[in-house]
């Protein structure tokens, strides 16, 4: 068919459906789109992240625009921030003529550390998510990350003659910030969480560095449940942050299985 006057081309998603089941979310998932992310303290990097969008559809409306969801990061100048975070969400359903959608956006985030004695630079990464929700104009917004860290077994270092094993471990923060309250940074949920393990990990180190975590981490033993507790203790005190879900899996070297714990307070992602 041929339409040289792109207005009497056919609507088809705006049409009427007659089932009357409304739809609680359709979108776009799984889009990977460059974008510059920057932090509460200002400081800023490159990254792609990995997106899903969508709105909540009424019952009489057959079908959404996907199109849209994409035009709308196009739209953009490719920043990423809390505040042009809620702006999106806000944008998103006025493009859709939505009440309520959501948004979520993964993406690795790099932070250059330097070894604790040599002071060799190297990067570390980290899995960030940024997930949010909006609904009659209320927005609710969720940060999480996760940060690779060391834990070493209490219990071994009790009852053996000489050293303890230690495992890579996975620590999750999940918060919720308290709406008008100055945003808690990713570096920030990132440093929490090496602070409570038994040693935070490096992406180049030194035989002087190598002995520096190896007896950090002797020094410092923790169960997978001290690190979940320390660091919700950490939470706790915190007065900006609403409600938070703290996980650790211990990928453990003596079985072949992981050990998990997780403390949730006042936390749903919406």
């Amino acid at each position: 068919m041929n339409f040289p006057d792109l207005k009497l081309i056919p609507d088809v998603q705006s049409s009427a459906d007659f089932r009357r089941l409304a739809i609680d979310r359709v979108g776009i998932r799984g889009l990977k789109y460059p974008m510059q992310v920057v932090d509460v303290d200002g400081s800023a990097q490159g990254t792609v992240v990995e997106a899903d969008l969508s709105v909540e559809l009424d019952a009489a409306v057959k079908g959404t625009h996907m199109s849209r969801f994409v035009g709308l990061l196009e739209g953009r100048d490719g920043v990423l921030s809390l505040e042009r975070f809620h702006a999106l969400l806000r944008d998103m359903v006025a493009l859709l003529d939505a009440r309520a959608g959501t948004i979520e956006f993964r993406f690795p985030y790099f932070i250059r550390k330097s070894a604790p004695v040599s002071g060799v630079a190297s990067v570390m990464d980290y899995q960030v998510t940024l997930g949010g929700s909006i609904r009659d104009d209320r927005v609710a917004t969720t940060l999480s990350i996760v940060a690779p860290v060391t834990s070493l077994c209490p219990c071994s270092k009790e009852i053996s003659e000489y050293g303890a094993h230690n495992q890579r471990s996975h620590v999750t923060i999940a918060i919720r910030c308290i709406d008008g309250a100055a945003p808690v940074g990713i570096a920030e949920l990132i440093r929490i969480a090496e602070a409570e393990a038994s040693s935070e990990l490096y992406g180049l180190l030194k035989r002087s560095d190598e002995k520096f975590v190896t007896e950090r981490a002797y020094d410092n033993p923790k169960f997978v449940e001290d690190l979940v507790r320390d660091i919700a203790s950490r939470l706790n005190a915190e007065p900006r942050i609403a409600g938070y879900r703290v996980e650790s899996e211990n990928f453990e070297s003596i079985h072949n299985h992981s050990a998990y714990a997780t403390i949730s307070k006042d936390f749903s992602p919406g």
